[in-house]
């Protein structure tokens, strides 16, 4: 089984991710979209609350799983027997950043391969930093994430 892993923040998930996703099973027999989590970011939603959002804005893909972890991904893709890390590429800006991390994991890993996909233009200035400000200033996110996440934002929000 070809299985690849994509992993982030996802605080929260937006059409870009969503945007990879679909390309993404298209190419894998099977894709795990996982929460990486890190004790430096601090998360405007949980863990639990960023897997019930994305399990919701997924459920039209039956060969895609939604998982956290915590650690080095290389050992998390070995555990999971993923061949492939899927990175999205929105800009230029992003490519010296993910091309570190990339030959980095190569290194720890060489068994597992990063690819690269870009999203769609109209995702390409798409990023959940954006979304989350828009968001708390009460701007209407609808064009930028899946309901389940716009309904998540309301609640989270409300005054």
């Amino acid at each position: 089984m070809n299985i690849a892993i994509y992993p982030g923040t996802f605080d929260p998930i937006t059409n870009g991710h969503l945007d990879i996703i679909e390309r993404a099973v298209k190419m894998f027999d099977k894709v795990i979209v996982t929460i990486a989590r890190n004790s430096s970011k601090n998360p405007l939603f949980s863990d639990k609350e960023r897997i019930k959002m994305i399990r919701e804005a997924v459920k039209e893909w039956s060969q895609v799983e939604v998982d956290s972890f915590e650690g080095l991904l290389v050992d998390y893709a070995r555990k999971r027997k993923a061949s492939v890390i899927l990175r999205g590429l929105r800009a230029i800006s992003d490519f010296e950043y993910e091309f570190q991390l990339a030959l980095t994991n190569r290194k720890l890993n060489d068994e597992v391969e990063t690819v690269f996909l870009m999203p769609s233009e109209k995702y390409t200035y798409l990023n959940s930093t954006i979304v989350r400000e828009i968001a708390r200033l009460g701007g209407d996110v609808s064009d930028f994430v899946p309901p389940v996440v716009k309904t998540a934002f309301v609640l989270k929000f409300r005054k």
